[in-house]
């Protein structure tokens, strides 16, 4: 996996401990590897900034997406950025998930993430992916 003119960076280190602790939906590790301004961009655009606000959000995130899981397959990094290619995947547990059949609340997409290490943590985690598949089965519309 990877190509990189650092590839033993320290960035890389921390976006795929990042990515450990998402994958074990370990809040509390993720927080511990988040700057306090941390800032994290969704699929949509909205960013949401502070370590506490992110803590939260991951808590609810995972009550929603049962064993969400990101496979790294690629990444391009320096020093402080690690771009990430790979794949999302999950299972779909919040409100309404009782009226869809099992085996059509997984869903999985191409996806790609942005981390900007700073000192040693996560500054930055944006996410890009076509989210659709979620958004439909929490019974949004399509837009």
């Amino acid at each position: 996996m990877g190509v990189s003119a650092f590839p033993n960076s320290d960035a890389i280190k921390v976006a795929m401990a990042y990515i450990d602790c998402i994958n074990a939906a370990d809040v509390a590790g993720l927080c511990d590897l988040m700057t306090e301004d941390h800032i994290f961009q969704d699929a949509l655009g909205e960013r949401f900034i502070g370590r506490e606000k992110m803590r939260h959000g991951w808590q609810y995130y995972f009550s929603l997406v049962q064993n969400y899981k990101i496979l790294a397959q690629d990444y391009l990094a320096d020093e402080s950025r690690v771009a990430i290619f790979g794949t999302a995947s999950g299972t779909y547990t919040g409100p309404g998930a009782d009226r869809i059949a099992q085996a059509e609340r997984f869903w999985e997409v191409p996806a790609a993430w942005n981390a900007v290490v700073r000192g040693g943590l996560v500054a930055e985690w944006c996410v890009y992916a076509d989210n659709q598949p979620l958004r439909k089965l929490m019974g949004e519309r399509i837009p």
